[in-house]
């Protein structure tokens, strides 16, 4: 489980050694190429294919504090223009998920459930630099075991709106997702996702950013909140004839159900495939 952390790491060196020789003295080609790719990554509704891949590990978890989960994340991001001025991008998240100590002395492991972002977005910024995108969120129940998902098909609204200013992106992603079907034995999915998000860019592509993935659950019966504060340093870097950003970070759980993790880490290593 610790495979995929560990090729981010090598990456990370392989990366480094790679920008080292690309900027070069005079390259500035290479640099405002970083620095404006960093940007459209913060940006959830960019018109720019990404291929994240993000690991997840979290500790304290289940009701001794004891238990440990890895995820791992696969959220590619691909936008599609329907004219000079409306674009269409989609986000699957499909979930891999490793958890022991969560659910009394149990393991359990496989893929979880897929969730499905879709966004219609402006291709140019609105009034005041305003960026913004809205569409739907849907729900699949593909967990491998009932412990992995919750065994329902969901549906909701989804949005997002940000702006980035010089340097710096401030914005926020929101929906809510409602079960319509599935396991009638199971307990219907109300939720509420929040994540709202403030990063700063270098010119050399380098960016500091704080952000939370907040659920607030509507059908929970105690501690329906869970906040996490998560702050995170990347680096978008040449890769091969593309480029590649790897970031690191660390994640603080203010808020959580009973049995939710205390503090995690995040390393995540995306593709980018500008146009």
């Amino acid at each position: 489980m610790f495979k995929s952390f560990c090729i981010v790491l090598m990456l990370l060196v392989f990366g480094v050694s790679a920008y080292a020789a690309e900027a070069a003295p005079g390259a500035e080609t290479s640099g405002t190429t970083t620095e404006t790719l960093a940007k459209k990554l913060q940006n959830p509704v960019a018109a720019l294919i990404s291929i994240p891949l993000q690991n997840n590990f979290e500790y304290k978890l289940g009701a001794e504090g004891k238990g440990f989960r890895y995820t791992s994340k696969l959220q590619p991001v691909i936008p599609a223009r329907i004219n000079d001025d409306w674009n269409f991008i989609s986000r699957p998240i499909v979930p891999y998920i490793h958890q022991r100590d969560v659910i009394g002395n149990t393991k359990q492991e496989g893929f979880g459930d897929i969730e499905l972002e879709l966004f219609l977005s402006p291709n140019d910024a609105g009034p005041g630099g305003i960026i913004w995108g809205v569409g739907p969120i849907l729900l699949f129940p593909t967990a491998e075991s009932k412990e992995l998902g919750s065994q329902k098909y969901g549906i909701g609204p989804n949005f997002c709106v940000l702006k980035q200013k010089g340097p710096w992106t401030i914005g926020i992603l929101a929906n809510h997702l409602v079960s319509y079907a599935g396991n009638a034995g199971r307990k219907d999915v109300s939720a509420t996702y929040l994540q709202p998000f403030f990063a700063h860019t270098t010119k050399k592509g380098f960016t500091v950013s704080v952000s939370s993935e907040s659920t607030y659950d509507w059908k929970a019966s105690d501690r329906p909140w869970t906040i996490p504060v998560i702050g995170t340093l990347s680096q978008v870097l040449p890769f091969f004839k593309e480029y590649a950003s790897i970031s690191l970070g660390g994640i603080y759980y203010a808020q959580a159900p009973t049995s939710g993790p205390k503090w995690g880490i995040r390393a995540t290593i995306t593709l980018l495939l500008p146009e």
